[in-house]
């Protein structure tokens, strides 16, 4: 059962938020009345997020691709330009498609397959421990399966050559911009799931690489990447037999590349 939120309380609440620099307080302080059970555990909550920790994880949920997302601590958080990323995984996948999503954090793309492509079937994998308990709580309730290890490595070998949509939600941001990236997102995310190498394409071009002799013949993988990234990024996949294409949503910042091996 929900907080209740007196006025007072409803502008005390908002005020807090405003002053320690959270832009959508108002929109911010209703998920943190919606998580609080009284006055006592919202004051937590709300100290929690005054002090810079991603609103995902002090409520342990996001919103994404009209699902609601489990989000633990130390978990990547999955951001709504990426929904974009995943739209077009799903108008791509026919019914009972198998499908991976690799560097899968949270599980969000995965769970979003699951729930939107009838009879989708879904492997997903991260290297990193926090994000695969959190994605196993996302995808396996659903009817997926959740591995813990460096890109396909933990994937059964029974899926090469058969895989007819690749989600890569690779990190690619160059590592001096590491530092430039939000506080919410440097000091509460983990920097394997941020930091691309120099460029910010050094996993894309490991996934390119390999993406081939999963992929089933006319299967397609996606990544998100940058505006400024996508020549070079067409040019890793092109390097390994892909034919690729950008996709962009101006509305949501986002870059996808979409690459299909020959049918």
């Amino acid at each position: 059962m929900s907080l209740d939120p007196s006025v007072s309380l409803r502008s005390t609440t908002v005020s807090r938020l405003r002053a320690a620099g959270c832009v959508f307080a108002e929109d911010e302080a209703e998920l943190l009345f919606s998580a609080a059970r009284d006055a006592a555990e919202l004051d937590v909550l709300v100290e929690r997020r005054a002090a810079g920790l991603p609103l995902e994880h002090v409520v342990g949920w996001a919103e994404f691709g009209g699902l609601r997302i489990a989000v633990d601590r130390g978990v990547f958080v999955p951001r709504r330009r990426t929904e974009f990323l995943i739209e077009r995984a799903v108008a791509l996948a026919a019914p009972g498609a198998l499908c991976v999503d690799l560097c899968c954090g949270s599980g969000a793309a995965g769970a979003v397959l699951l729930s939107a492509v009838p009879g989708a079937r879904v492997y997903a994998a991260d290297i990193e421990p926090a994000a695969v308990e959190c994605a196993r709580r996302n995808i396996e309730p659903r009817g997926g399966h959740v591995f813990g290890g460096d890109l396909f490595a933990p994937l059964p070998d029974g899926l090469r050559g058969r895989v007819a949509v690749l989600v890569a939600n690779v990190p690619y941001v160059p590592t001096e911009e590491v530092g430039l990236l939000p506080p919410e997102a440097r000091e509460h995310e983990p920097l394997v799931a941020l930091d691309g190498g120099p460029d910010g394409l050094d996993v894309l071009r490991r996934v390119a690489a390999e993406a081939p002799g999963w992929l089933a013949p006319g299967g397609h993988l996606l990544v998100e990447t940058s505006e400024r990234q996508t020549g070079a990024a067409v040019a890793a996949v092109s390097a390994h037999g892909l034919d690729a294409r950008i996709v962009a949503c101006e509305e949501r910042y986002a870059t996808v590349l979409v690459a299909t091996r020959a049918g």
